[in-house]
């Protein structure tokens, strides 16, 4: 008779996960290149014409290469980069396990296609995992997390130039070589299916180029490429590491039992899942190809890459969860927000101060959905909520609505492993506030730690622990059982 599972396993990864962009700062520090996010604007929420901010066209990108002083709030972040040491001894102090992070390409080739590595990024992210090992924290990094060296988007076009994958797989290499033994498990690019939502975002094509949504397929078969190709770069340089890949989960759900809603809610989730179903299986599934041809969109792949996908796949699936989504196949419904797609308002959850559906059961459905499909390791590797944090008069913050959504969702990880899933890591975003992605806000704050700035850049950038930070800690030193 099997076993049931109870509790979290032996040594599970509890942590914590930033990205270099929207956390380092020191933009133009030690010969660091611009960033394809070193050209987002801060847009004022009053004057948005959406959810996000993240897309640049070329006039903006243009203006921004020029601008030194405008409000570019991914240049300054939350300057981790001197602040690094303070930071992680913050983390240890909580009990992390791991530090999901993002090395920036741009600080080890700025333009991505130099010739010889810099020297000085190296030496940052050498001095960053140090102190990581000095702690027992396990790094866990990802190599492209929204962001490139903008000289690629204006020398090639961009991942639509099939030139990136040789550049890649040359950053690639050269930071396996450096970090061998320091960091274990990696993965390629964070969320990988924003490419198709945010062709700028995702992959440096600017968002007026034209046919940029189906260059953006095009784009995604060269980072799948890309990241088989770094998968054998790490089997030949230090075959013990971990390749992973990292999806932006939209778990999505059919409004009603109509056969015309299930279908609605199955084609988009063949739309998030068909990237993983990539790399984790090797091959394009033919929903795909049929909507290609649909579509009327055409991929240049050859055989060697086809070939190299089916021989090069991932350890573990990562990916991120903040809330679900409805689909109809009806119009004229209310609509709520999310960071890249909307979705018709489901009555049965709350919501965010920002408009996103608080779902937890909806990650216990995710994880079992993944381990059905794949049969592979599972990482969450983002999952929290942003909410605005007010500080009291006595310099405390109060945040009970985080650790009241982060209890709700850690349960239903806890009854997913009881089902049988194999999940060894939950790195929750973000740690400590740093400038939203979607946004580029100051305001929007998942953190445990408080940064004293606002969505212009003023303030102290001190750091202080809000209520959360403790829980959290209480969480992890208890392996999840007292929270």
């Amino acid at each position: 008779m099997t076993q049931v599972k109870k509790g979290f396993p032996q040594g599970f990864l509890w942590g914590g996960a930033t990205a270099a962009n929207q956390v380092e700062g020191a933009y133009d520090v030690d010969g660091k290149g611009l960033t394809t996010a070193d050209l987002v604007k801060f847009v004022p929420k009053e004057e948005r014409t959406g959810v996000m901010s993240l897309d640049v066209n070329k006039a903006q990108m243009e203006a921004a290469l020029k601008d030194v002083e405008g409000n570019y709030p991914k240049r300054r972040g939350v300057d981790f980069y001197h602040h690094y040491k303070e930071d992680i001894a913050l983390f240890a102090e909580m009990g992390f396990k791991a530090y999901r992070m993002s090395i920036a390409w741009a600080r080890i080739f700025p333009n991505g296609d130099d010739a010889e590595p810099n020297e000085a990024g190296l030496a940052f992210y050498d001095d960053v995992f140090d102190e990581l090992a000095k702690y027992g924290i396990e790094p866990i990094v990802t190599m492209s997390h929204y962001e490139m060296p903008i000289a690629l988007t204006l020398n090639y076009g961009g991942w639509a130039n099939r030139k990136l994958i040789d550049f890649f797989d040359n950053y690639a290499r050269t930071i396996f070589k450096r970090y061998k033994g320091k960091v274990k498990y990696w993965m390629g690019f964070n969320e990988i299916n924003v490419i198709a939502l945010s062709p700028y975002t995702g992959g440096g094509i600017l968002s007026d180029t034209e046919n940029a949504d189906k260059l953006a397929y095009q784009a995604a078969h060269h980072q799948f490429v890309a990241s088989a190709l770094a998968k054998k770069a790490l089997l030949e340089i230090d075959p013990e590491a971990k390749m992973g890949c990292m999806l932006g989960r939209m778990t999505t759900y059919p409004e009603t039992c109509n056969p015309e809603d299930v279908l609605k809610a199955q084609f988009l989730d063949h739309f998030n899942l068909f990237y993983v179903d990539v790399l984790a299986k090797g091959i394009y599934p033919e929903y795909l190809d049929a909507y290609f041809a649909e579509n009327n969109i055409t991929i240049e792949k050859t055989d060697e890459d086809l070939a190299l996908i089916k021989a090069y796949t991932v350890d573990y699936i990562s990916f991120s969860y903040y809330m679900s989504l409805v689909a109809s196949s009806k119009g004229g419904k209310e609509m709520t927000v999310g960071n890249l797609m909307s979705g018709i308002k489901n009555p049965y959850l709350e919501s965010s101060d920002w408009g996103w559906q608080i779902d937890p059961v909806g990650l216990r459905i995710t994880l079992n959905h993944f381990y059905d499909r794949y049969n592979l390791p599972l990482l969450i590797s983002e999952n929290g909520l942003g909410a605005h944090d007010v500080v009291e008069a006595d310099g405390s913050i109060n945040d009970d609505y985080r650790i009241d959504y982060m209890r709700k969702h850690i349960e239903q990880m806890e009854l997913a492993i009881q089902d049988g899933v194999d999940l060894f890591g939950y790195t929750m975003w973000g740690p400590i506030d740093i400038i939203s992605a979607s946004t580029s806000e100051m305001s929007k704050r998942y953190g445990f730690i408080y940064v004293d700035q606002d969505d212009y850049g003023n303030g102290t950038l001190k750091r202080s622990k809000k209520k959360s930070f403790d829980w959290y800690k209480k969480v992890i030193a208890t392996n999840g059982k007292d929270r």
